[in-house]
C-alpha cells in the first residue's frame, strides 16, 4: 500500500504514534494477536501498519492482504446494497415492510401492561423500510425472556432455523412473532440488518451473495470480500481469540477448521462478511467521496447524504431510543443514527475528538471504521478480539489520529 502522509496533509511522526501505541500497549502484551490500521485524507493513504501476529498458533505476522472477520461492518454494506435500489425506485423509505413480505402484514405488537403483563395490540403505524435500516422495526430475537446480548446467538440460531436456514427462514419464522415496540419508537440492535439483505433479494430478484458481488464488491475491485474464503486463500484467514478470565487470549475460531471455509446458507446482511483492509478501505472511500470510486459510481451523492445523517426523531440521540440493556458497537451518549451508521453528533456531545456528521461503525471482533467528510478522511481498523468494546479502540485512535492533521 502506497504511503504519502504529505498528500494526506498528516504529519507523518505523529502517526507513528499509533505504531507505538498499539504495539506497546496491546500487542507486546498480547492483549490483541495482531492488528490492521490505515489513515487516509484527500484520497491518500497516510498512514499504514501491520502489527503483530494473524495466527498466533502457526506463528503468521499479519500480511497486507490478511482475511478478517468483520462481522457488524457487514451492515453498511447491506446498507448501501439496499439504496442501490432505492436509486432504482424500487422502494421509498417510508413504504411498509408488508408491502414486499406480505406475511408480516397483520404483526401485532406485545404491549405491556400496568401489571407487568403483555397484550399484543395494532402496531401504531406500520413498520417502514426506514425502520429496517434503522434497527426500529420492533422486531425481537425470535425467543421469550430478556433480550440480553449473551442470548443473542442463540437466538439467531433459533432465528435461523439451523445450519440450513436462509433469509427467508427467518422471515417466516418471524411471522407469528408479536414485535416488542411499536415501529418507529425505540432503537434494537438485532435482525433489522438481516431483513435489509432479504429486501435486496426480494426487490432485485437476486440472492444476496450473488447482488453485493456483481453491484458492489466487483465494481469496486474488493476481491476478498464474501460471505467465505475459497481453499486457495484460506492461508490468509486470520485467527479469531476471546479473552480468558486471567485476560490470555483463547482461540475460538482457527481459519483451517473455520465455517468459513464453506458458504453459508444464511446469507447474514448484518454480520456475514469477511473482508481485508485495502477493501474495506475501498468501500469506505467510495462513501466519502459521494458514491464514487475511481470512475465506478455506486450511489449518488445526496443518497450517501441521505445515509449517514442523523433520522432518530426530533434529532435525538441513541442513548433516548435504546432499549434498557441494549448494545450498539458504538456508545449512545452524543451518537445518532443514519442508514445503518452511527452518526457523531459533534466533540461536546461524544466527548471525544472527531467533527459533527462524521459516521461509523464496528464488528463483533473489535474492527471499526469511521468516515469524516468534514477532514475528508476515513480510518479502517481490523483485528479479531471478541468481543468488540472490550477496548475503546475507535476512541482511542481518534485521539491519536487527529492531531496529525497539518493543513
Amino acid at each position: 500500500m502506497k504511503i504519502d502522509p504529505d498528500a494526506a496533509g498528516l504529519d507523518a511522526r505523529r502517526l507513528d504514534r499509533i505504531t507505538e501505541h498499539l504495539t506497546n500497549r496491546y500487542i507486546a502484551p498480547q492483549k490483541i494477536a495482531g492488528c490492521q490500521t490505515v489513515v487516509a485524507r484527500h484520497g491518500a493513504v497516510g498512514y499504514f501498519s501491520s502489527l503483530g501476529s494473524m495466527d498466533l498458533e502457526r506463528g503468521k505476522p499479519v500480511a497486507e492482504d490478511t482475511i478478517w472477520r468483520i462481522y457488524s461492518m457487514t451492515k453498511p454494506i447491506t446498507g448501501v446494497a439496499l439504496m442501490t435500489l432505492y436509486e432504482r425506485g424500487c422502494f421509498q423509505l417510508d413504504d411498509p415492510v408488508h408491502r414486499f413480505i406480505p406475511a408480516w402484514r397483520d404483526l401485532k405488537v406485545a404491549a405491556r401492561q400496568p401489571d407487568g403483563s403483555t397484550q399484543l395490540v395494532e402496531p401504531e403505524r406500520p413498520m417502514t423500510v426506514r425502520d429496517a435500516l434503522m434497527h426500529m422495526t420492533g422486531l425481537g430475537w425470535g425467543v421469550d425472556g430478556a433480550l440480553v446480548m449473551d442470548r443473542f446467538l442463540e437466538a439467531m440460531a433459533v432465528l435461523r432455523g439451523g445450519p440450513t436456514g436462509t433469509l427467508q427462514t427467518m422471515i417466516d419464522n418471524l411471522a407469528d412473532k408479536p414485535l416488542v415496540f411499536h415501529p418507529g419508537t425505540r432503537w434494537l440492535y438485532g435482525v433489522s440488518t438481516d431483513l435489509c439483505g432479504r429486501l435486496v433479494e426480494i426487490l432485485s430478484g437476486r440472492s444476496f451473495d450473488d447482488y453485493l458481488r456483481t453491484e458492489i464488491f466487483e465494481p469496486l475491485q474488493m476481491r476478498d470480500t464474501a460471505f467465505s474464503v475459497p481453499d486457495a486463500a484460506i492461508d490468509r484467514l486470520a485467527a479469531s481469540y476471546g479473552r480468558r478470565r486471567d485476560k490470555s487470549l483463547k482461540l475460538i475460531d482457527d481459519p483451517e477448521s473455520s465455517t468459513y471455509r464453506r458458504q453459508p446458507a444464511f446469507l447474514s446482511g448484518g454480520g456475514g462478511l469477511v473482508s481485508t483492509i485495502d477493501d474495506y478501505l475501498r468501500f469506505t472511500q467510495m462513501l466519502l467521496n459521494g458514491g464514487d470510486l475511481d470512475g465506478v459510481r455506486i450511489l449518488g451523492r445526496k443518497t450517501v447524504e441521505l445515509m449517514s445523517i442523523n433520522h432518530l426523531p426530533g434529532g435525538g440521540q441513541l442513548a433516548d431510543f435504546a432499549l434498557p440493556g441494549g448494545y450498539g458497537e458504538t456508545g449512545f451518549d452524543g451518537v445518532g443514527f443514519g442508514l445503518t451508521m452511527a452518526v457523531g453528533l459533534g466533540q461536546a456531545a461524544t466527548q471525544s475528538i472527531g467533527s459533527a456528521g462524521d459516521y461509523y461503525w464496528g464488528g463483533a471482533a473489535s474492527t471499526i471504521f469511521w468516515v469524516d467528510p468534514a477532514e475528508d478522511l476515513v480510518v479502517v481498523f481490523m483485528t479479531q478480539l471478541m468481543p468488540s468494546g472490550t477496548f475503546n479502540f475507535r476512541g482511542q485512535l481518534k485521539s491519536l489520529v487527529y492531531p496529525a492533521i497539518v493543513d
